[in-house]
């Protein structure tokens, strides 16, 4: 780019320097120009776009670093398989309810500022953890840890309300999920690097880990600081949060999402705890299968969001709910038959479809509000201004959805645990899940496979709705 065209750049994307505490802000941001977005916008929001990644990646895998820390956990820890669930449990809940707080400040103090300080707080889980982690700590220290753990589930919300505002319609799915699915690539990691820890070190030596991610901490915020930019229409916007909860498709949303997201966190915190409870597997050898499904899970997601640009969010949600009943079903065969190989392959299955569906699900949210924009705009509303509404809509609906949708890895742990508790097996919980899997199935496909694909606004125009 010459130095002309960057200047023409810098003066239609109105950037204004404030300086490093308080960041670049973005005043003119119009992503659905085309012209805009080839000139400007593209390069911007890419930057930004891997900057959140960082930082989310690394919050995932400070969320979900006791579910590989109880896998350190030997008996000399005095805490059996329920209390172990009970801390996943605990760390699943607070970063589901972080959420809401997290996605309202992105509002209130600029996408980039908030993950700054977003990623510094995670110092605060594993600074503290270093402390505590060795047998004889009392119990109640392990599940407050774990819930300090739980600044790490916050993040995700924050970043995917932030990264939204960036990226025109037609990008966003593939954004969205490659911005989840940097951010879930979070949980496989830590689990790599904790088997490689049993692996080497053993299982007496879990600070390890954190002498891994400390230092990480510190490096993704300070990329967060120099390469991302706040936009001033996101950072005034303060009533998109309190309109979004007032719409039915949130709600709607948020129960599918909790099909999606919260198998796939859900089963990231227990999948190793099933493993050595219900088929006796020692730490190293849960450790040396359990961040297989995240792995593949993370990686998919990305391709969940392209499929449904492609085919619409709706078509691609509603079939890997019905993928994701089948897989809890081989999991149900395999408990039966005591299977530890095809148990392990239905558990797998259960991550590859519910990262597919991450993807999926979360396009449709913007999808859904912009097609309320286009009907607005074939009544006769102003186009500009029902787009931009619908913009500021999603931002804060994505930041909802993902809190309650967060809120199925709590079920899924709480299950895991009542029925291992009262039957000493996962079956139970697997029946429960595969039910759940066909009500969003029938839900989606009732909700959002019934309207038209595309919506009129003008004599001779339709516009592309499809969710």
């Amino acid at each position: 780019m010459t130095a002309t065209a960057e200047g023409t750049a810098a003066t239609e994307a109105q950037i204004v320097d404030r300086g490093l505490v308080q960041g670049r802000w973005i005043g003119h941001w119009e992503p659905e120009d085309a012209g805009f977005w080839e000139r400007t916008g593209r390069k911007i929001a890419n930057r930004n776009l891997w900057a959140s990644i960082f930082v989310e990646h690394v919050g995932f895998a400070i969320w979900t670093l006791w579910s590989v820390f109880v896998l350190f956990m030997g008996p000399e820890y005095g805490v059996d398989a329920a209390g172990k669930f009970f801390i996943g449990a605990t760390g699943t809940l607070v970063g589901a309810i972080l959420r809401v707080p997290y996605t309202f400040a992105v509002a209130w103090l600029g996408g980039r500022n908030w993950t700054v300080i977003s990623g510094l707080l995670l110092l605060i889980p594993t600074v503290a953890a270093a402390f505590v982690l060795e047998p004889g700590t009392p119990y109640w220290v392990f599940v407050l840890m774990a819930a300090l753990g739980g600044f790490g589930g916050g993040n995700f919300a924050s970043s995917m309300a932030n990264i939204n505002a960036f990226f025109p319609e037609g990008k966003k799915g593939a954004a969205l999920g490659l911005n989840a699915g940097g951010g879930n690539l979070g949980v496989a990691l830590i689990q790599l690097i904790g088997l490689l820890v049993i692996a080497t070190a053993g299982a007496g030596s879990p600070r390890l880990l954190l002498a891994v991610y400390i230092p990480l901490i510190v490096i993704c915020s300070v990329c967060a600081a120099l390469y991302m930019d706040n936009i001033t229409s996101v950072g005034n916007d303060k009533g998109a949060f309190s309109l979004a909860m007032k719409e039915k498709d949130t709600g709607i949303m948020s129960f599918l999402y909790i099909g999606t997201f919260g198998s796939f966190i859900g089963y990231s915190f227990a999948f190793g705890l099933v493993l050595q409870t219900q088929f006796g597997r020692t730490p190293l050898q849960a450790a040396a299968v359990t961040f297989i499904g995240p792995l593949i899970g993370s990686f998919i997601r990305p391709v969940g969001g392209w499929l449904a640009d492609r085919y619409g969010g709706a078509r691609v949600s509603a079939l890997t709910y019905l993928a994701m009943a089948v897989s809890a079903l081989i999991c149900i065969l395999a408990s039966g038959s005591n299977s530890l190989a095809l148990f392990t392959a239905g558990f797998i299955l259960l991550f590859l479809f519910s990262g597919l569906g991450n993807g999926s699900t979360y396009k449709m949210i913007p999808a859904i509000f912009r097609r309320q924009a286009l009907e607005r705009v074939a009544r006769g509303a102003d186009r500009a201004a029902a787009l931009l509404h619908a913009r500021r809509i999603s931002s804060a609906a994505v930041g909802l959805i993902g809190a309650v949708g967060a809120l199925g890895g709590l079920a899924i742990n709480l299950a895991f645990r009542q029925s291992f508790a009262a039957t000493k097996s996962g079956v139970p919980a697997f029946w429960a899940f595969l039910a759940f899997y066909v009500v969003c199935a029938v839900v989606t496909c009732l909700v959002y496979m019934r309207r038209p694909a595309t919506v009129r606004v003008g004599e001779d125009e339709t516009a592309p709705a499809r969710i």
